[in-house]
């Protein structure tokens, strides 16, 4: 009995052994198939990309090249009981089945042949799927093809997959593919929350997306999502007395216009994602952007009809940007050119580094005396933006009133090239102008070489942040509250906050110490040649702030500094921040020590700084009459122990306005001038007036 059994046995392993064979080589071929035979996948890779706030909020999606939204969809945003309906009312069975339900297709194949025509489809969501990867007309042997690209589908995707696909790809009329375009376009809002007669009606629009558009045939499309609930009722998907209450809901019968906040951002991130990424959420606070772009299309209005604004939020603690404007409004002229991330130049705007560098190598204190005074680098003579020099003044005194000349002398004992060299290894690279120049040397100090802005914005973050560098991040996941790269130590950058808080605010604005309830920011303006740039940046609150206009073309403007131009913005965000005040705070500590008293020399007795001894000085005059009436007068320095007096041809001369010695010449010729110092030390100069007819606006 036993042998018999045996005898069975080994009988039956042959065939079975065959069987598994044709099974395996089955599945080897129909592999060999999938990988020779790939679906196209090109539509699902083809689709538009959404950008969102860093709450979810819309800011801007991307049409295909056709021009339809084809918006991904993305499950995790999307209402759960509409993803249960869709599966229960299309494909009740799709986490079940391979991709084929052939109790399905038995099904449809009966009541096609009962009813002589095609009544039926029987086609699985990933039948669909295939189908709107692959659009082709409906027939028995297409049918056939869909069944196969299904099977397909399932070996090289998730379910999860294959139904964000098919509600990225389902047509819901006109323009609008996928669930996401559909909610947004007719309902105003993302289908994370949605009505039940909003689901039956997405529900019921891809089997027929043209005759059913509620824009254009409201009463088609409420017959069709009447007829969903009612279905949904019968299978007991829904109660009847949900039917009938979602069946009373009214029918939309036209469609929303999509936002399009923070365009040039939210369409750069958009354009990033890649594949089957349904979203990218970014940083960006949406309400806050859209109360700065309306600040900025102001500003760029009155400012004149080819001026442009940009504007860069940045929270310093973990360097998101919250707010990027890169133009005043797409109907200007370049407002398509984000100019939140141009090139252009700083102006003075760099001058904080300069200082904060000179710090940190003991090069200056913030009270080392130096002289704003004509003088001659090399091949290189700067002059002060206002044409006037000041004298004597200290660190502080020359970056609050962004003197030039006391610049560029500290970043010719830095070094220009040591300079850029720290900038660089932050990430942050200086571009040398189109002039032929290999370096702008001395010059960057005043904007001689260009930056991008959102480099400079994240330059300020770092002087914000003790003196720590870390890039801009524009998503979510970016975002960091620790690393980085030093850029100066955080006593250098704190002493550079506190001489920028004590920068006296724009025209219109309280003094300093008054702002008990506005904000208290520590900036610093620029304007590069030309006005082609006006700049203000600074940092309050936790927060560092770029506002920069100017023409987007690199035009000349007519004197729009960034004083005026920019810095009232650069106020007004602030406010729009709510920042917290913060009053200036004292540096500490207050006196530089002995061999930073004066930067470059020791020391020394009463000598004329200007005009030198035997100069031409040239005045400008309203007029060429006999006595001068000078509009400029000249400024009159010299080193030596505090305070001084001042003697023109043995007359004393008195204190301006600003507590300053300045002299208008009376006529043109010669004069002798002589200073005294507090300790009776004494220098005289003898120099010559001419008189230039002046340009008077």
């Amino acid at each position: 009995m036993f042998r018999l059994k045996t005898i069975h046995s080994e009988k039956l392993i042959a065939p079975l052994v065959k069987v598994l064979i044709g099974v395996l080589g089955v599945q080897l071929i129909i592999a060999a198939l999938n990988l020779v035979f790939p679906p196209d996948m090109s539509r699902a890779m083809t689709a538009s990309a959404v950008a969102l706030d860093r709450n979810g909020a819309w800011l801007r999606a991307l049409p295909v090249d056709d021009g339809r939204w084809r918006i991904r969809a993305d499950l995790q945003r999307t209402d759960p009981t509409f993803l249960r309906h869709v599966i229960r009312v299309e494909d009740e069975r799709f986490y079940w089945h391979p991709g084929v339900d052939a109790t399905s297709v038995v099904r449809a194949l009966l009541s096609n042949l009962h009813a002589g025509n095609i009544v039926s489809g029987g086609s699985t969501i990933t039948m669909q799927t295939a189908r709107l990867l692959s659009p082709h007309p409906r027939s028995y042997g297409n049918k056939l093809v869909e069944a196969l690209r299904a099977v397909q589908l399932e070996m090289r995707y998730s379910k999860s997959d294959i139904l964000a696909m098919y509600l990225t790809l389902a047509p819901y009329g006109g323009n609008l593919e996928g669930v996401r375009a559909a909610s947004l376009s007719y309902f105003g809002h993302e289908p994370q929350s949605l009505t039940l007669g909003e689901q039956a009606l997405l529900i019921s629009l891809p089997q027929a997306p043209e005759a059913r558009r509620p824009d254009r045939h409201p009463k088609t499309a409420m017959s069709a999502r009447n007829l969903i609930l009612q279905r949904m009722a019968t299978a007991n998907i829904i109660g009847t007395a949900q039917a009938r209450e979602a069946a009373s809901e009214p029918m939309v019968t036209s469609r929303f216009v999509f936002p399009t906040l923070a365009w040039h951002t939210a369409g750069r991130l958009a354009r990033s994602a890649r594949g089957l990424q349904a979203t990218v959420v970014t940083t960006i606070d949406a309400n806050l952007q859209t109360r700065l772009e309306a600040m900025a299309a102001a500003t760029a209005k009155q400012q004149g009809p080819n001026s442009s604004v940009a504007i860069i939020v940045v929270d310093i603690k973990t360097r998101g940007v919250r707010a990027s404007v890169g133009g005043g409004g797409l109907d200007r002229p370049g407002g398509w050119v984000d100019m939140s991330r141009a090139l252009r130049s700083p102006g003075s705007a760099l001058k904080p580094f300069i200082y904060g560098f000179a710090f940190e190598d003991g090069v200056v204190a913030p009270d080392t005396r130096l002289m704003d005074a004509p003088t001659r680098f090399g091949d290189y003579q700067p002059e002060d933006f206002d044409r006037v020099f000041h004298g004597e003044v200290s660190v502080k005194e020359a970056l609050i009133n962004s003197l030039n000349v006391p610049a560029v002398a500290v970043l010719n004992r830095i070094g220009p090239e040591a300079f850029q060299g720290r900038l660089e290894a932050v990430g942050v690279k200086l571009v040398v102008p189109k002039s032929g120049l290999k370096e702008s040397g001395l010059a960057l100090a005043l904007g001689g070489e260009g930056i991008h802005l959102n480099d400079l914005a994240a330059l300020y973050a770092a002087l914000g942040d003790h003196g720590l560098a870390r890039p801009l991040a524009y998503t979510v996941g970016e975002e960091q509250t620790s690393g980085g790269q030093r850029l100066m130590r955080p006593e250098a950058a704190d002493r550079v906050i506190s001489i920028l808080r004590e920068t006296p605010p724009p025209e219109g604005r309280l003094p300093g110490p008054l702002m008990k309830n506005a904000n208290r920011p520590a900036f610093k303006t620029g304007t590069s040649y030309g006005y082609r740039d006006a700049l203000a940046v600074g940092v309050a609150g936790g927060y560092a702030v770029l506002v920069w206009t100017g023409r987007p073309d690199g035009g000349a403007r007519a004197d729009q500094t960034g004083r005026e131009a920019a810095a009232p913005l650069l106020f007004d965000v602030f406010d729009q921040l709510q920042a917290p005040s913060q009053v200036p705070q004292a540096i500490d500590p207050a006196g530089a020590p002995r061999g930073l008293k004066m930067l470059g020399t020791p020391e020394s007795k009463a000598s004329i700084l200007f005009p030198p001894n035997n100069a031409t000085v040239y005045v400008e005059v309203r007029d060429d009459k006999a006595a001068l009436t000078v509009t400029r007068p000249l400024k009159l320095s010299a080193r030596g122990l505090r305070p001084v007096e001042w003697y023109v041809n043995g007359q004393p001369l008195k204190l301006d306005a600003n507590g300053e010695y300045s002299w208008s010449p009376p006529t043109e010729g010669f004069f002798d001038l002589s200073v005294i110092d507090a300790a009776g030390h004494e220098d005289r100069s003898h120099v010559r007036v001419k008189a230039i007819k002046g340009d008077i606006r």
